[in-house]
């Protein structure tokens, strides 16, 4: 016959690994919230990498923010064009790992562009954070009105992955002549929850970052372009966040193309048509 105690024991041990179990799973979810910040910003400071100017003509500008802080940017001028677009990086590496993509940019639109570093990213000193990021737009699209002299509505706002919140987030507070957002999200606790499914990251996150609730505010034409097999954005966040988009709006697929990818060249003709569609306009 077995131990009359053995039930007993049997219990108290299922019960101890329970709580040992709940206690692990608490402790995770809050270290993931002291770190958070660590998870989702990823910036390389230019004394780890940085690639020189894609073009001789880059211009290297120093920007303000209302918080003083300091933002270093590229200018890409383009003769005769009549406006610019503003690129807004994702939450990785510094901008000049992004020359390339925005001369081909400037090249394909015939577009002046400015792109910025958040706090913390390549020259930019600081620490990256969700307000600190929307700081830095404001002062980039100060400069393009204020020192440039260019219009709100010849103004495109492009936001590519992280740089997505930050660029709907703008576009509901400024006008503009066009919203593009590429390889983006709806919010960013959305994104966290396909990571860790197993964890209440909606409940638990506090940088939000929400397109979402935003994006409905944006009056000016929208392009949303996201690739069908991104692996780290689901292909269904942007088509969520582009159905919340009022008209007129454009989706554009890009076929068999992940995150990290380099923008296909359909992408740059399809931006490039949807603009003309759309013009800058006096307001």
């Amino acid at each position: 016959m077995g131990s009359p105690g053995f039930p007993t024991r049997k219990r108290r041990w299922t019960i101890r690994l329970f709580v040992i179990a709940i206690g692990a799973y608490v402790a995770l979810a809050a270290l993931l919230m002291y770190f958070e910040n660590a998870l989702v910003f990823f910036p390389t400071p230019a004394r780890v990498y940085w690639a020189p100017p894609p073009s001789p003509d880059v211009r290297d500008v120093t920007l303000t923010t209302s918080a003083d802080e300091e933002i270093h940017s590229w200018w890409l001028p383009c003769p005769g064009s009549r406006g610019a677009l503003l690129y807004l990086h994702g939450n990785a590496g510094n901008l000049s790992q992004r020359g390339q993509t925005v001369l081909r940019l400037r090249d394909a639109l015939e577009m002046s562009v400015l792109i910025i570093d958040y706090p913390g990213f390549g020259k930019s000193p600081g620490t990256p954070t969700e307000q600190s990021c929307y700081r830095a737009a404001d002062a980039a699209f100060d400069w393009l009105t204020a020192e440039q002299g260019i219009a709100p509505g010849e103004i495109v706002l492009f936001g590519k992955s992280l740089g997505g919140g930050v660029a709907t987030h703008l576009a509901c507070q400024r006008d503009h002549r066009a919203l593009a957002l590429v390889k983006t999200y709806t919010t960013l606790p959305d994104v966290g929850a396909t990571i860790y499914p197993w964890l209440p990251v909606r409940l638990l996150m506090r940088n939000h970052f929400d397109s979402l609730s935003r994006i409905g505010a944006c009056r000016q034409p929208v392009f949303v372009a996201h690739g069908t097999t991104d692996e780290l954005i689901p292909f269904a966040l942007g088509q969520r966040l582009f159905e919340a988009a009022n008209e007129p709006k454009e989706f554009f697929a890009m076929s068999n193309h992940g995150h990290n990818d380099p923008f296909p060249d359909e992408f740059y003709t399809a931006l490039k048509a949807f603009l003309d569609k759309h013009p800058a306009a006096t307001r």
